[in-house]
């Protein structure tokens, strides 16, 4: 391998989407150069296409915000969750969150919103570099770096910088370079996918309403409609399942949308227009969240469940948080990243992961179909749905697991 020249940077983000934008949007503010690299030509496809309100503050932080919301996206301001087996429907609205913070979110078309925010990025200042892979990184003096990129020609170079964040989500590209891998605490699962044209879709606002339907026990569906007519529909659970049936992909998908009450009728396969897409495995997790002279950020740290579109808001808020973190160290200070970022991030991750866990042991649902109706739990839900995984005055949040299990055994076993 011959390296052809080095480049110098004060921060090297790898990854263009949500993460890697928000940290590059955010350290450029404060005055630093930033080069991110991408592996991948933009626009390209990528899952979590549901936001929860909690990423408008950070998209707002960074800058990012108004050139959002000109995209005209699909609004979103709360969740349906079905359940199949009994007919009960529950609906979150998150205008009545206990919570105080944004009330809507969108529901967007990734290659299109990932697209914006590079973009946007890139007219700030800072360079992208597409199509160009990390294949080596060695830390030197002083905590700086020295990275190896090959470009989409094959040849080399290196860039040098103060800083590394990692924002390569699905790639995970520091965990595989310096073994920082573990294996994820949750059960192989599976998720199966498309986009699809939606002409039966409700009209009003059930129309434009992210579903989540409760199919059988450990599987679900979710049904997420965006602005230009088009639907995300996919299924989620043990590969087995998810592979129960015969034929190419698109016979598959046509069985699930033929075996699903909220999806017969509406959709047809004759209608695909992306996909179907499957993927196995996605959980993951890692040793440690930062390092010296490195950060991990959004996928790269840890990736749950799609059950509640957490995804892009730990990607933006531990991309955000960490950007503030290395302005700080940059600037000379000496911030506390045990506290102020593994602590922090890990407590909205246990957040999450209480609530992926519960749902797929059942609990979860005896609280969400329940007959009894409690305004103020469901306002203290609705904050977590919505992504105030942080609010430590919310009992969901502070006592997660132990708040879910004691409300699902008063409310008793739920009828199937």
């Amino acid at each position: 391998m011959s390296v052809s020249y080095t480049e110098e940077t004060d921060v090297l983000v790898i990854g263009a989407g949500p993460a890697g934008s928000i940290a590059a949007s955010i350290l450029k503010n404060e005055g630093f150069e930033v080069k991110i690299v991408e592996k991948e030509e933009f626009p390209r496809f990528v899952i979590g296409e549901s936001l929860l309100p909690r990423c408008m503050e950070n998209l707002e932080y960074a800058g990012l915000l108004d050139a959002v919301d000109k995209a005209g996206f699909q609004k979103k301001f709360g969740a349906k969750f079905s359940h199949v087996r009994n007919g009960h429907i529950t609906d979150f609205d998150f205008s009545t969150q206990f919570t105080k913070g944004w009330s809507w979110t969108w529901q967007v078309k990734r290659a299109d919103f990932d697209t914006i925010l590079a973009k946007e990025v890139e007219k700030k200042g800072v360079k992208v570099s597409y199509k160009s892979t990390v294949t080596k990184v060695s830390f030197i003096q002083n905590h700086a770096s020295l990275t190896t990129i090959q470009k989409e020609d094959g040849t080399f170079y290196t860039i040098k910088a103060k800083f590394i964040v990692d924002a390569s989500g699905y790639g995970r590209v520091l965990p595989r370079l310096l073994k920082l891998d573990e294996p994820s605490d949750f059960p192989v699962r599976a998720a199966f996918f498309s986009h699809i044209k939606d002409p039966n879709r409700p009209k009003g606002s059930d129309g434009n309403r992210i579903l989540i339907i409760d199919y059988t026990d450990g599987v679900w569906l979710w049904v997420i409609p965006f602005s230009d007519g088009t639907t995300s529909v996919g299924v989620v659970g043990d590969p087995d399942i998810i592979n129960r049936y015969e034929g190419d992909e698109i016979n598959q998908f046509a069985q699930w949308i033929e075996a699903v009450p909220d999806l017969k009728g509406r959709f047809s396969p004759e209608d695909i227009v992306l996909g179907p897409k499957k993927i196995t495995g996605y959980s993951a997790a890692v040793k440690k969240l930062y390092g010296d002279g490195f950060v991990l950020t959004g996928n790269s740290t840890e990736f749950l469940d799609p059950i509640f579109s957490s995804g892009v808001t730990l990607a933006s808020e531990s991309s955000a948080v960490a950007a503030k973190l290395i302005a700080r160290q940059l600037k000379g200070e000496k911030p506390d990243w045990e506290t102020e970022y593994s602590d922090y991030l890990k407590l909205g991750v246990d957040v999450f992961r209480a609530f992926v866990k519960r749902w797929y042991d059942g609990n979860l649902q005896k609280i969400f179909f329940t007959s009894e109706s409690n305004i103020e739990l469901k306002s203290q839900i609705c904050s977590v749905l919505a992504g105030y995984v942080w609010d430590l005055n919310n009992p969901f949040v502070k006592k997660h697991d132990r708040a879910i299990l004691a409300l699902a055994n008063v409310l008793g076993d739920l009828k199937k």
